[in-house]
């Protein structure tokens, strides 16, 4: 992706880097893996206080004591990775996987399955420029595509490692399509009622609104599109307005970086959780707008950020949070009195404000896995499989809440419209 700036000091050799084709060493040179706890123990001398961190430089100095038996040049290699820390700190989970490398010459390729190892080992192998010990937020002469790629990595990735990784390795094929499409049919949706209404601004006022076919009303919950279809109609241009603007914002760059499975995976399974949340805790309301997923992919956004703070480089990290939990607040502040706001249909009340809970509920337990694990394998995941089951069993219950609780419940619903 246009000119790369020389290696840094650590591999100026580029000519040998280049050479260096396995961290295979004789067999008289190889040494037994050292446990994971092992390292962990190490780890904790050098982190008295317990922070979770230590220095980068701490780190190279238990590299140089326990990378005796290593060639000089894979040495330096491993030493660049440690340099391109731009903070100074390594957190543990940095630690385990740079020190991985030590070990990776005792496994099999068959072991090493997994795909942040096999990056992580293709970004040692190569050398070069992703092992440069300058930061990429400091390169020069980036033409506008590759800033704005540059941006994104920054935006949503906490490693250097990896953002220098996704930087090389992004190619924009195939595009950010997913959140594209889907605010593409919903503002298409919203402009074909605006015109079949007569009004664009609290579209849900009127009389007409929920005889749509794609609005999820509780009268009519056995049609299942309507967990899902339920997206594309808004309450107005209000409404329409901050979810097209939070999409865009925050799912198009992490799309970008997870690609569209995983974040069509957050942003439906929010969705879904929206609808049935509803069913379950406002019985009566209908439910309109995109919020679950957008707040799914939101919320999990916002999470990762803290999660990883020291490690987030993106500009006025504290502000843009700020900003974007007002326009969240402000937006469910909206939906809240909307929904106790005398309805427009009698005796069916305006839209419910319960699917916003939904997707953060799914944001901060699914989305926060997803995002987590860049370039990661889900499926070997315990966390993962964890907030799935609890998913799924969320799902069935909410199915058969739908199925038999109306009823034992003798509860009194409005009439379709």
């Amino acid at each position: 992706m246009g000119e790369h700036p020389g290696p840094g000091p650590a591999v100026a050799a580029g000519a040998e880097a280049e050479r260096i084709e396995e961290l295979e060493p004789e067999a008289g040179q190889r040494r037994p893996a050292a446990p994971e706890d092992h390292w962990k123990v190490l780890f904790d001398q050098l982190d008295p206080g317990n922070t979770g961190y230590i220095s980068t430089s701490k780190f190279r100095s238990l590299l140089e004591s326990h990378s005796s038996k290593l060639d000089p040049h894979k040495r330096e290699v491993l030493l660049a990775l440690a340099d391109s820390h731009a903070d100074g700190q390594i957190c543990y989970q940095d630690f385990a996987n740079l020190t991985s490398a030590l070990t990776w010459y005792t496994l099999s390729p068959a072991q090493m399955s997994n795909k942040r190892s096999n990056s992580f080992r293709q970004a040692i192998l190569q050398g070069n420029r992703r092992l440069s010990s300058k930061a990429l937020l400091e390169e020069k002469g980036l033409s506008l595509s590759q800033r704005l790629v540059r941006h994104v990595a920054y935006e949503t990735l906490p490693r250097e490692i990896d953002r220098k990784w996704y930087y090389d390795s992004y190619t924009c094929c195939p595009p950010p399509w997913f959140m594209i499409t889907v605010t593409l049919l919903e503002i298409a949706f919203f402009l074909y009622n605006g015109v079949s209404l007569d009004q664009f601004v609290l579209q849900v006022t009127h009389p007409h609104y929920l005889k749509n076919s794609l609005v999820y009303h509780p009268r009519l919950r056995a049609q299942a599109w309507r967990y899902l279809t339920y997206i594309f109609m808004h309450a107005g241009i209000e409404h329409l307005g901050l979810n097209v603007v939070l999409q865009l914002l925050v799912g198009v760059p992490l799309e970008m970086v997870h690609g569209a499975t995983r974040i069509g995976l957050v942003y439906v399974a929010g969705v879904v959780a929206g609808s049935l949340a509803v069913s379950v805790a406002d019985m009566t309301a209908p439910v309109v707008g995109s919020s679950g997923g957008v707040y799914a992919l939101v919320s999990a956004h916002l999470a990762n950020i803290v999660m990883n703070w020291s490690g987030m480089k993106c500009q006025f990290k504290l502000l843009r949070m700020a900003v974007a939990l007002i326009c969240m607040s402000m937006e469910f502040g909206r939906a809240v009195w909307l929904r106790f706001h005398p309805s427009a249909y009698p005796p069916c009340p305006h839209p419910s404000f319960v699917a916003h809970l939904g997707g953060v509920a799914v944001g901060i337990t699914l989305g926060v896995v997803v995002l987590r694990n860049y370039e990661q394998r889900l499926q070997d995941q315990s966390l993962w499989w964890i907030f799935v089951g609890m998913y799924t069993i969320f799902v069935l219950f909410a199915v058969f809440w739908n199925i038999f609780a109306y009823t034992l419940l003798d509860l009194k619903l409005p009439p379709p419209p």
